[in-house]
């Protein structure tokens, strides 16, 4: 599932039900993270049943789990409201003029001392996770992390099972032809190793590796894809070099462009992550009117 910046597998009827057993108003799914990093996310203070006694957005200084002082309870924006409760909370909310409409930042504050909210743990709920291991989850809201979650699916076990027939991903997904890979010729080989490949792409006498390509995208002859995430609809000209990127859709990559080899020189064009990862959007490379809807 992915939800906002996360990515998880969650059985929601597990969190249904402790949310009807409990007589809540309203439950937050949460789950455990370092203390450390708990001022980036919505931290909530809990009693030992449960209850959410305090919510902070972002705090300086994260309320620790009960017993755990080096852990935090971080919310993962997902909620069960009872319906009633939720509407009259809502209508509330349209009558402050100071609301920002946020869950995080108006409702669950303005809630959690006045009405029975609870924190549902993550660890109760998640899907595929074997007992005593730590449940995946993964921040995806930085392009750091969202490399490194797609980077994740290149592994030959990844932690998140997409071939789990006992928990399939249910999503609408365009009917296109097979991946296609074509020339076999030494120096001009179709290729792809320990990457994904996605119906419609056309990998054409270049080489993939450790690399996650969406739909639609065609990679011309004698171009090299290493450890990259390349979106849907993406056009990759001849003797292209990309390593350690980030190709938004839509883009179209001209011939013999390098990036992800030079950073000095990616700095001035694109935009280079702390960890050295290189995004780039069609508007950085003055493709704003070629952007495929």
């Amino acid at each position: 599932m992915v939800s906002g910046d996360h990515i998880y597998k969650m059985d929601y009827g597990r969190m249904l039900a402790e949310h009807a057993s409990r007589n809540a108003d309203l439950s937050v799914a949460c789950v455990e993270v370092p203390l450390a990093e708990a001022s980036q996310f919505g931290v909530m203070g809990i009693d030992a049943d449960g209850r959410v006694h305090r919510f902070a957005e972002k705090p300086a200084a994260p309320d620790p789990m009960p017993g755990c002082a080096d852990t935090a309870l971080a919310s993962m924006g997902v909620y069960v409201f009872n319906t009633t409760f939720l509407f009259e909370q809502l209508l509330r909310d349209a009558q402050e003029p100071q609301s920002s409409r946020d869950f995080g930042k108006d409702i669950l504050p303005y809630s959690v001392p006045r009405y029975r909210v609870f924190a549902h743990r993550f660890a109760d709920s998640c899907v595929g996770t074997p007992p005593g291991a730590k449940p995946y989850w993964r921040d995806v809201g930085t392009v750091d992390a969202y490399w490194e979650a797609n980077m994740e699916l290149t592994k030959v076990t990844p932690e998140l099972n997409l071939y789990d027939r006992e928990w399939p991903i249910w999503t609408w997904q365009e009917q296109l032809p097979p991946a296609k890979f074509v020339f076999d010729d030494e120096g001009r080989r179709g290729m792809a190793v320990d990457s994904l490949v996605s119906g419609g792409d056309v990998i054409s006498g270049s080489t993939v590796r450790r690399s996650l390509l969406f739909s639609n995208v065609r990679v011309n002859s004698f171009s090299t894809i290493e450890d990259s995430v390349v979106l849907p609809d993406v056009h990759v000209g001849r003797h292209v070099v990309l390593r350690r990127c980030v190709i938004d859709k839509g883009v179209s990559i001209p011939e013999g462009m390098r990036i992800g080899v030079d950073p000095e020189a990616d700095r001035r064009r694109f935009h280079v992550t702390a960890r050295g990862v290189t995004l780039v959007t069609p508007e950085m490379l003055g493709q704003l009117l070629h952007r495929i809807a």
